[in-house]
């Protein structure tokens, strides 16, 4: 049986039908906009790429949507969008109108604020963006295009509703894990001593293609020896040696949604003292975390709990700000598993528990899994990422 506990063939992107039904959309569209006329706005302007295509379902780089007080919506891309399975878009969809830009036009947002004012009432009317996407300059460019239009801030409307996610959402992320478990578990049955980080973090990269990935969810983190259980570690020309400690993190990303699992690896017949030490430790921490995912219960509680065993046994200097993090269209989204994060767990919002030490000099362990948080009754949180586990000697 190959180390991530799945028996049978490998998956591929026929195991799963996931519906790309327009209405999914235009309901995703008509939440939003009641949200904000409710508060008193009138048209929005929505430029930051997850967000566009959490409404639209289109995906292309600047592309922007104008969600129109009428009802109508205008999608605005410098190119012909594409989606996985779609090249060209129609010209409208619903109540969805898609404009493709020609190549002179420096930016969609702008031309979008020019037609918020052309379709406005007399006088001054709001225009709500995103303004934590846009930088100084745009903000301006967008005054200045339309000045008839008092620019407000939308926040992160879009971004608090993708919190909770729809079967369909989920779906794509269980196959992005699925994927995941697979390309980890065939490297973990190859030869790995005298290669090195690099190699191998591209190597996982490649099966994850051949499985059906769209690609990598983030750059892949693969550590070994005293760069082990090192967040953030750009792989590098170390080679795997005997006795070290292999720390891998790594995702899929499937029909745009993003899945994330961490694991760490013993080379050699059999872990020393301290390795095992360590790693059941950070076993404990990790365990504690995913318990305590259920509906209810505080960001900073979640965090608490994975975090409580390490400090106890004095590794509270070496821990990383937070111990997990939602996902979906964007691999860190909220919330936030932190000592400070502020909210309670909704059931059906997928987050990562993902503590780790990493000892200076020495390497270190991460343990990361991807959950959906369930209620009790519907059995707990769901998990996502199986690959075992236990700290296998390779």
């Amino acid at each position: 049986m190959p180390p991530s506990g799945r028996v049978g063939t490998p998956p591929c992107v026929t195991l799963r039908t996931l519906r790309g039904m327009s209405e999914v959309y235009v309901a995703r569209r008509s939440r939003l906009r009641d949200r904000w006329t409710a508060e008193g706005g009138e048209a929005a302007l929505v430029s930051r790429s997850a967000n566009v295509r959490y409404l639209t379902g289109w995906s292309v780089p600047g592309a922007v949507l104008l969600l129109g007080a009428d009802g109508r919506d205008t999608l605005l891309s410098p190119a012909a969008p594409a989606t996985d399975g779609r090249t060209e878009p129609p010209r409208t969809t619903g109540d969805l109108r898609c404009t493709v830009l020609p190549g002179d036009v420096p930016d969609p947002a702008v031309v979008a604020a020019e037609l918020a004012a052309a379709t406005a009432g007399p006088g001054t009317s709001l225009l709500a963006v995103e303004e934590h996407d846009l930088t100084v300059a745009r903000h301006r460019a967008l005054a200045a295009a339309a000045p008839r239009l008092r620019l407000t801030d939308l926040g992160r409307a879009v971004e608090q509703q993708r919190l909770v996610k729809d079967e369909e959402e989920l779906d794509a992320l269980r196959v992005a894990a699925e994927i995941t478990d697979h390309a980890l578990g065939e490297l973990l049955e190859s030869i790995l001593v005298g290669r090195t980080e690099r190699h191998l973090a591209l190597e996982l990269e490649r099966r994850l293609m051949d499985h059906g990935a769209d690609g990598p969810a983030f750059p892949t983190c693969v550590g070994t020896g005293r760069n082990s259980g090192l967040p953030g570690h750009r792989p590098g020309d170390r080679r795997v040696e005997e006795g070290d400690f292999l720390s891998v993190r790594l995702g899929a990303r499937y029909r745009g949604y993003r899945c994330q699992i961490g694991r760490t690896f013993v080379i050699g017949p059999a872990p020393a003292d301290w390795q095992i030490e360590l790693y059941e430790l950070v076993f404990a921490a990790q365990r504690a975390g995913r318990e305590a995912l259920l509906p209810g219960t505080e960001y900073r509680e979640v965090d608490r709990a994975a975090r409580h065993p390490l400090e106890a046994a004095g590794y509270g200097d070496l821990l990383e700000p937070g111990t997990g993090h939602g996902v979906g269209l964007e691999i860190g989204e909220d919330p936030r598993l932190s000592p400070t994060a502020m909210g309670k767990l909704d059931a059906c919002v997928p987050v990562t528990v993902e503590p780790g030490v990493h000892l200076p000099g020495r390497g270190g362990v991460r343990i990361d899994d991807t959950l959906v948080v369930r209620p009790q009754a519907d059995g707990g949180p769901e998990l996502l990422t199986i690959t075992t586990k236990e700290l296998l000697a390779l």
